[in-house]
């Protein structure tokens, strides 16, 4: 004989791991300033910055380079429907400032930035004067 289980709403069957989830993660609620992954590199030609940023809007990105700072601005926003209740919010959101500090003489002009799959990718050319230059031994 098949038995009838009782549904219980999904809202209601969350509530008691409510307080274990905001003590696990204090982010569970928009941040107001978060900073990406970042890495960076250095070639014998260029310094490589790669910053996470998924499903971020390039129009709400500012990258500046001013007397030895590479500057990386921007917003992401959360998407939202009316009527949603979020449950679990683990993507960040919001505004991010980073500054990075570029030991030795590059060349500005030459400065490209491009942004794929979820990768902002800035690529800062050294200047001729400090590329190292091998020197031949006869």
């Amino acid at each position: 004989m098949a038995r009838m289980i009782d549904v219980i709403p999904f809202d209601m069957a969350l509530r008691p791991f409510g307080s274990l989830w905001e003590r696990t993660y204090p982010y569970f609620a928009e941040c107001e300033e978060w900073a990406p992954a970042t890495d960076i590199a250095e070639t014998g030609k260029a310094y490589v910055v790669s910053m996470e940023i998924p499903g971020m809007d390039m129009k709400k990105l500012d990258v500046s380079y001013d007397d030895g700072v590479l500057t990386v601005k921007g917003e992401k926003t959360k998407e939202t429907n009316e009527g949603e209740c979020c449950h679990c919010m683990e993507r960040f959101s919001g505004t991010f400032d980073r500054s990075f500090s570029i030991s030795g003489k590059v060349d500005r002009d030459k400065i490209d930035a491009a942004y794929q799959d979820g990768i902002l990718k800035i690529t800062i050319p050294k200047s001729e004067a400090s590329v190292p230059k091998k020197i031949e031994v006869h």
